[in-house]
């Protein structure tokens, strides 16, 4: 795999790598994963009680979504990074009201803030590629002149 071409890839592959190894470590050690996001992990589950299943569920969803934003780095994708920001900006939101409704316990929070982080890091990622790419210059520092200008 290549190495990403531009500050908003670096942003995507980072969160990618993050998702693909937490979403194989919520298949390999479901409790482990369960003991770093905050809730219980009793030593016997009661019948009825699908939180393995919902965990290998999220897990793989999770690996998944590193495989994409792995490969959307590969080819530099950018609409994919423009709308990972929107999206990533509703997950912090959902996220964020779990906890303060008590759906979640207080230490899932922190999952909201990456979200957040994330999405506002994307963004300026895209904005310094924008603005970098707006203003291109030589190896001198000079700006160069257009194809089309130097033949006249």
């Amino acid at each position: 795999m290549r190495l990403p071409r531009s500050g908003a890839g670096w942003t995507i592959a980072v969160f990618g790598l993050l998702a693909l190894l937490l979403g194989a470590l919520g298949l390999i050690w479901p409790e482990t994963q369960l003991r770093l996001l905050g809730f219980e992990v009793p030593a016997e589950r009661a019948p009825g009680d699908y939180t393995g299943t919902f965990l290998t569920a999220s897990s793989m969803a999770s690996f998944n979504m590193g495989v994409y934003y792995l490969l959307a780095v590969a080819t530099e994708w950018r609409p994919f990074y423009r709308f990972t920001v929107w999206f990533r900006l509703v997950t912090f939101t959902v996220f964020t009201i779990a906890v303060l409704s008590d759906v979640a316990p207080d230490r899932f929070f922190a999952v909201a803030v990456w979200e957040g982080l994330g999405a506002v890091a994307t963004a300026a990622g895209l904005w310094w590629d924008a603005r970098r790419a707006a203003q291109p210059t030589g190896s001198d520092g000079s700006v160069p002149v257009p194809a089309s200008d130097a033949a006249r």
